[in-house]
């Protein structure tokens, strides 16, 4: 599910208030405005400062990402790259130039491209794995730095309370303002906890989550694009590309026998049997 992450944080925030509330304790005191701008403007410093000022500028995007994620459909992709292996068989390689345009995917016209101009085959892969390689690179560091703020988070939380509790011993001598005092200087840790356990790891999960679902999809790509270049038999195709998706998409024997009976057929027979 696309909002996995956002209903995942938005169901512990709840659980954390709601027992907060039946304990009865009311939520209006964890609104403690100098513990939150010490967390969360601190942790956003260190990790500005740890990661870099262009890291810090994607953090919005990078949230947007994990929030709406991507619903992948491998099974969908293979059966693009039969049917890509079927025109090839049939009308060769370079009749795929006149699909390159409906082709969405960059990476897959990429490919294509490569294929359709006689790039040598070991080129070809060699060139699709560099921009995969590098594509997980740059997620890393997206994941990466919300990692660090997970880190950071707790630790500015405990600055808080010491800070919190060093202004309590200032104030021993009016006793009434101990109990707020104290309960507020823990409100910091409460915070970087919370916003480390609750917001930053899991995104941070997500982010990778994501990127792996994506190397996954680009490698079945690959593998589909060079068993294009090979002629292989559409057949073979499919069965090869459906072993790289997961047993829970795959589509059963008999939805994908009409597909590959068509792809095996001569061009003749197939306009017959479409007619």
């Amino acid at each position: 599910m696309k909002a996995a992450t956002a209903i995942g944080i938005v169901v512990a925030c709840v659980g954390i208030l709601g027992s907060a509330v039946m304990e009865g304790t009311s939520p209006a005191a964890f609104m403690n405005m100098p513990a939150m701008l010490l967390v969360f403007a601190g942790t956003f410093g260190a990790t500005m400062a740890a990661m870099g000022m262009d890291a810090a500028k994607k953090i919005p995007s990078l949230y947007k990402i994990a929030f709406s994620g991507s619903d992948r459909h491998l099974a969908a992709k293979v059966n693009e790259l039969v049917a890509l292996a079927e025109k090839a068989r049939r009308d060769g390689l370079l009749a795929l130039e006149a699909d390159l345009d409906e082709v969405e995917d960059p990476f897959t016209r990429k490919g294509l491209q490569l294929v359709v101009d006689g790039t040598d085959p070991d080129l070809v892969r060699d060139i699709l794995e560099v921009e995969i390689d590098a594509m997980a690179a740059r997620h890393k560091e997206g994941a990466e730095t919300f990692k660090t703020a997970g880190g950071f988070a707790p630790t500015m939380g405990i600055i808080g309370t010491v800070m919190g509790l060093v202004h309590v011993l200032e104030n021993l001598s009016a006793p009434d303002t101990l109990g707020p005092a104290i309960s507020g200087a823990f409100i910091a840790t409460l915070m970087g906890v919370g916003a480390a356990n609750v917001v930053f790891l899991p995104v941070a999960g997500r982010l990778k989550g994501l990127s792996h679902e994506e190397v996954n999809e680009r490698t079945l790509i690959l593998e589909g694009i060079l068993s294009i270049q090979s002629g292989d038999n559409p057949r073979v195709v499919a069965e090869k590309l459906m072993s790289l998706v997961p047993p829970s998409e795959r589509v059963t024997e008999e939805e994908a026998k009409p597909n590959l009976r068509l792809a095996d057929a001569p061009a003749d027979d197939a306009a017959a049997e479409a007619a």
